[in-house]
């Protein structure tokens, strides 16, 4: 069955990053820390926050939880939206909004105004799964694991790194410069990914589903807000009780409609698969243990010596103690794209818990000094790079590839959901074994051990989910000698070789399979000797496309049946030279 080349307009051809692709993955990774830091902005003020607003205690935390709250909302939403309509748009939509909220919140010291400002803050969490999705889908294969690696891990390095920051602009200024800075920050993230970053070729099919949108954001409220507010109304209260009920009723019905919905938010089928439902309860899990070092070393740095076991140091030097945190999870990120592409992001999953483990276990003893509480976090910091590292690689493998954006977001929901009950159940503790001191309730160095085997007891639990995901489960090219024998019913597998009109080989390039319609199906990077192998969906005419720096993109359209192979083709088009076969 013949093939016959067919022109392809510019647009259809995805671009090759030049340089592999550094300047994308450094604005990603730059914009997922920006709006990182919205999370832990405002943690050198909390305390000050009744003051500062003129209102009451209680009222005062709704400025934290409605971050929280449009984040968890956000990120699968975004997700979902970035699959349909366009990964970088809706990147451009998360900062933009970010930007109005800090603006905002800048101009105000009122409470509603305040707490507007806050939540579209939060919105911006939604830029996380995005930047994965993007990177997906336009990155050479081999700077993925690192690149994906360093987007994951930018949730907590942006934390971590925001609180030293944070610290010093409220010591030595207005506490709106801090949302000032954020804007900022904010702006130059937008600029630079509408400058840099290219639009995604990848598009999910249906429509965007928005019953079960405002389904789950219901849901997720229900849920998440007595988790934060519990410890404040009481947890056998009516209202905790009452929205705890709620939220399993709404979320029940969500799914029963994500089930029937010919367009789901969330492909719960996919969500319940082996690899990508152990992720996500581990996610949970890791999401407890990243949390409950933030609640606990700045507390007990700045609390007084006479209690004799507080290290009585200032606001800014406990953010330098916690900034290790952030520092270690991003420079772990080089090591985790080694280790994973030789022993695969499941082994490395493993190690990273292992390292946090050593971590909480060596807080037990080593809590005496500030230089102490800077190692604990950056031990701490290590594994949990290498640990949310792992993540999206995991979920990436397992599922379609035109649904990254909305699988990350709910992988990054997962890690909210975890935060959540960290800082519910820590808060217990702490609030539990609180001694007084000078006429105040602090918290004990009782607590913050609770606090620690709790932290411990959550990596060991994710662990064992780890341990049962399958070994080879990895984001990773086909490899481009790997024998085609699929079963029958399977897709078939498109082989061939990359090179120029001098029959030499174009190594490492970017091999994209479209539909007509300019929709991604699979994507892969050829070796050393130009031969690739890809999957094809299906049978019916693709665009088979093959791209690399200093060469001109070109395409080939490639028909199949189904039932027989096709003879080997080749198109030979300025620079750039594909031939391919096409094996049952």
């Amino acid at each position: 069955m013949p093939q016959v080349p067919d022109p392809v307009p510019a647009s259809k051809v995805p671009p090759t990053p030049s340089g592999g692709g550094q300047g994308i993955v450094a604005v990603l990774a730059f914009a997922g820390i920006t709006v990182a830091v919205m999370q832990t902005l405002l943690v050198p003020v909390i305390k000050d926050l009744p003051v500062l607003l003129g209102t009451g205690v209680a009222d005062a935390t709704w400025v934290m939880t409605a971050t929280l709250l449009a984040g968890a909302v956000a990120t699968p939403v975004m997700g979902r939206l970035g699959d349909l309509y366009g990964k970088k748009r809706l990147l451009l939509l998360c900062l933009a909004v970010m930007v109005g909220g800090s603006v905002l919140c800048a101009l105000t010291s009122e409470l509603v105004p305040m707490i507007v400002g806050r939540a579209l803050q939060g919105f911006a969490m939604g830029a996380i799964p995005l930047g994965i999705g993007i990177m997906r889908d336009v990155l050479p294969a081999e700077r993925l694991p690192s690149a994906m690696a360093l987007m994951s891990s930018s949730i907590g390095v942006g934390g971590g790194l925001a609180l030293p920051a944070a610290a010093l602009i409220a010591q030595h200024a207005d506490w709106h410069a801090l949302f000032v800075a954020a804007a900022v920050l904010g702006a130059a993230a937008l600029l630079l990914a509408w400058r840099v970053c290219p639009e995604s070729p990848m598009r999910a099919e249906g429509r965007f589903d928005l019953p079960g949108a405002l389904g789950l954001a219901a849901g997720l409220v229900c849920l998440l807000l007595p988790v934060t507010k519990g410890a404040e109304w009481g947890w056998t209260a009516p209202a905790t009780l009452g929205l705890f009920g709620a939220g399993a009723l709404v979320l029940t019905g969500w799914g029963l409609h994500q089930l029937r919905s010919p367009s789901p938010l969330v492909d719960l089928r996919t969500s319940v698969r082996r690899t990508v439902l152990l992720t996500n309860l581990t996610s949970v899990m890791l999401g407890v243990a990243f949390y409950a070092v933030s609640l606990v070393l700045p507390q007990l740095v700045q609390l007084p010596t006479a209690t004799g076991y507080g290290l009585g140091e200032s606001m800014v030097v406990a953010g330098l103690c916690m900034a290790p945190l952030g520092l270690t999870m991003m420079l772990v990120s080089p090591l985790y794209a080694r280790l994973s592409t030789r022993y695969g992001p499941r082994t490395t999953l493993l190690l990273g818990m292992a390292v946090i483990l050593l971590g909480y276990g060596g807080g037990q003893a080593l809590l005496s000094a500030a230089w102490q509480t800077a190692v604990i976090a950056a031990v701490l910091g290590a594994g949990i790079g290498l640990a949310y590292s792992s993540l999206p690689a995991l979920i990436i493998g397992a599922v379609d590839p035109r649904e990254t954006g909305a699988a990350n977001g709910l992988n990054t929901l997962m890690r909210s959901v975890g935060t959540s009950l960290s800082s519910a159940v820590i808060g217990m503790v702490l609030a539990g074994t609180a001694v007084p001191f000078g006429g105040v309730e602090l918290p004990s160095m009782t607590g913050f051990r609770l606090a620690f085997l709790i932290a411990a007891g959550a990596v060991g639990a994710g662990a064992v989910l780890a341990f049962f995901l399958p070994a080879g489960a990895q984001a990773r090219p086909e490899p481009a000698d790997a024998p085609a024998r699929p079963a029958p019913g399977e897709p078939y597998a498109l082989t061939g070789r990359v090179c120029d009109p001098d029959a030499v080989p174009v190594a490492r390039a970017n091999v994209t399979l479209l539909t007509p319609g300019g929709v991604q199906t699979g994507r892969t990077t050829a070796d050393e000797a130009g031969a690739f192998r890809l999957t094809v969906p299906g049978p019916g005419r693709h665009l088979l496309v093959a791209s690399a720096s200093g060469h001109t993109p070109r395409a080939l359209a490639v028909h199949t049946d189904g039932v027989t192979a096709p003879d080997p083709v080749e198109l030979v088009t300025g620079r750039l030279r594909a031939g391919a076969a096409l094996t049952p």
